[in-house]
């Protein structure tokens, strides 16, 4: 009988855990240092569970590496991922963005079936319990948990997660066990988080939400860029498309700024062209409320303000080179970047253990034979969308084969 240690009962855990206990003479401990598994799972997708998205590759995550992602969703990527849950009772849908959720709106389901999934004569879980130290003893490991206990481990697989939303579990153990191990780490910040901006503009429109391209610049040269739905809120922006563009502002320096097109959909000239039309058929019209009909009324208000027009002109006092400014202002609204929300309210982690550490055929440390890692803890984030927990599935069933 073989022994194996899972540090962290996160998405990542517990798949590699129930992949591990296949092997009938393999006993699994599950070390979880909260008093239940899988709690910010709980929390992912606004308490749907994002489970997956139908479009995930190479080109979903970022890390030093990204082509480290590429086995372990060749060996078990969405569609595997699908047939998995549905093994175990799981209902999803799909949305036409890719994203998939449980039929039934909860991520409660998600955990629910997982949970069940744990419940083999070979899987031993341990709440409130966490690893204190791993290391090498002999030809096996010595794992030292919270409650001064000692497990003697053939085999050990780090799945700590990142230090993304500590209320919910995100820590820096992970970090530190494989630290103490030997290996080595990139520099952590926040991803998929809320962007702080110069508050002018964003607090006057708090609540208000845009469908947008959201770019991020430093000086003339674009670090990234995203279209989805843009919240504004009081100290910047928020949503889907601001969280796929946070890495760049996290990793990206000072002198940053965010640039928004409010009407994708358009060219400049033909947002010229709406404005031009505007100013014949309602010439009368408060000049601030031209934009009343392409986008919100309290942001069209804020962009004509943006373009140094105010609400005592009318449209047909305007010059064409003051609608030009309007459409100009609606097609690039700029916001000075001021930071992110940090680690308290991002969903992911940024870096983590260096990948070239790993062989990512099999996760296993290059460093120690037998130390495997997967999810969070290494040096890949994905974006918005299902992808991360889609990692956290694919890398916690490659790391629960074992090498095999």
């Amino acid at each position: 009988m073989k022994t194996t240690v899972i540090i962290g009962g996160g998405a990542s855990g517990m798949m590699a855990a129930m992949t591990a206990a296949r092997e009938s003479d393999n006993h699994i401990l599950l070390l979880e240092r909260q008093a239940r598994v899988g709690r910010k799972l709980l929390s992912s997708g606004n308490g749907r569970c994002n489970l997956s998205n139908l479009y995930a590759d190479r080109t979903s995550y970022h890390g030093a590496d990204t082509d480290f992602v590429l086995p372990a969703l060749k060996r078990f990527g969405v569609g595997e991922t699908l047939d998995f849950f549905r093994g175990l009772g799981l209902i999803t849908v799909t949305e036409p963005d890719g994203r998939v959720y449980p039929l039934s709106n909860h991520a409660n389901s998600v955990v629910d079936v997982l949970r069940f999934g744990l419940q083999r004569d070979n899987i031993e879980l341990h709440t409130e319990n966490g690893a204190v130290y791993s290391r090498r003893n002999g030809s096996r490991f010595l794992v030292g948990t919270t409650e001064g206990g000692h497990i003697h481990a053939d085999y050990v697989i780090v799945a700590c997660g990142g230090a993304a939303a500590p209320k919910l579990g995100g820590v820096m153990d992970g970090y530190r066990l494989l630290e103490e191990m030997g290996h080595s780490r990139t520099k952590l910040n926040p991803s998929l988080v809320q962007v702080k901006t110069d508050p002018t503009y964003p607090r006057a429109l708090k609540g208000v939400k845009a469908d947008a391209v959201v770019a991020v610049f430093a000086g003339p040269s674009i670090l990234a860029a995203k279209r989805g739905e843009v919240l504004f809120t009081e100290y910047g922006v928020s949503g889907p498309a601001v969280f796929d563009i946070s890495r760049a502002i996290s990793t990206g320096g000072d002198g940053l700024s965010v640039h928004l097109d409010l009407l994708a959909d358009l060219t400049e000239d033909e947002v010229m062209t709406f404005l031009v039309r505007r100013r014949e058929i309602a010439p009368h019209l408060p000049a601030n409320q031209m934009l009343t009909g392409a986008l919100h009324n309290r942001l069209g208000q804020m962009v004509c303000k943006y373009g140094r027009i105010t609400s005592s002109q009318r449209i047909g006092q305007l010059s064409n080179d003051e609608l030009r400014a309007v459409a100009g202002a609606a097609k690039e609204f700029v916001l000075e970047v001021e930071g992110v929300a940090g680690f308290d309210s991002a969903q992911v982690t940024a870096g983590g253990i260096n990948t070239d550490e790993f062989n990512p055929d099999t996760l296993e440390s290059r460093l120690i034979p037998g130390l495997f890692a997967c999810g969070e803890v290494l040096d890949i984030d994905g974006d918005c969308g299902g992808f991360n927990l889609q990692w956290a599935w694919s890398s916690g069933h490659l790391a629960g084969r074992l090498g095999k």
